[in-house]
């Protein structure tokens, strides 16, 4: 089994690797996919950049640095975790590569925008919630530890 978990280097995203370890040390035998989705360069980002390969160092050094601290988790709990940044329209981007690495599962962090904001211009969370063929579980900001 392996679960994807998508992070975008925010606490929230966080919380969901937190608690997806917390699984882990509590029995649940699977594996991990730490992904994380950089939305496509704008035209005048491509056009100011020098040359194809520039943009994409940049688009990897944003993406990789979304991926540290889910990463040091991973490291300082001593397990192993796959990851990859992807580009594109987040949520059918992470169904994608759900798909793609055989995920039977999503664990996501929250969007902590209120419902109106979230009604009129939807959040990755309830997208990648309605659109995913398999269980997606999306994980509050923790109030209490779950490290210990």
């Amino acid at each position: 089994m392996k679960i994807l978990l998508p992070v975008d280097g925010s606490e929230l995203a966080l919380d969901a690797v937190r608690y997806a370890l917390h699984l882990l040390r509590n029995g649940l035998q699977t594996g991990f996919v730490l992904v994380t989705v950089q939305e496509p360069s704008f035209m005048f980002e491509m056009i100011l950049a020098p040359d194809a390969e520039v943009l994409d160092r940049v688009t990897g050094a944003v993406g990789s640095r979304a991926l540290d601290g889910a990463q040091a988790l991973f490291k300082a709990a001593g397990v192993p975790v796959e990851s990859e940044i992807g580009s594109g329209e987040p949520a059918p981007t992470l169904i994608e590569m759900a798909q793609r690495h055989g995920c039977e599962a999503i664990i996501m962090g929250a969007r902590g925008m209120g419902v109106l904001r979230s009604a009129l211009i939807g959040s990755v969370s309830q997208a990648v919630l309605h659109a995913s063929k398999v269980p997606v579980t999306i994980v509050k900001h923790a109030e209490a530890d779950l490290a210990h």
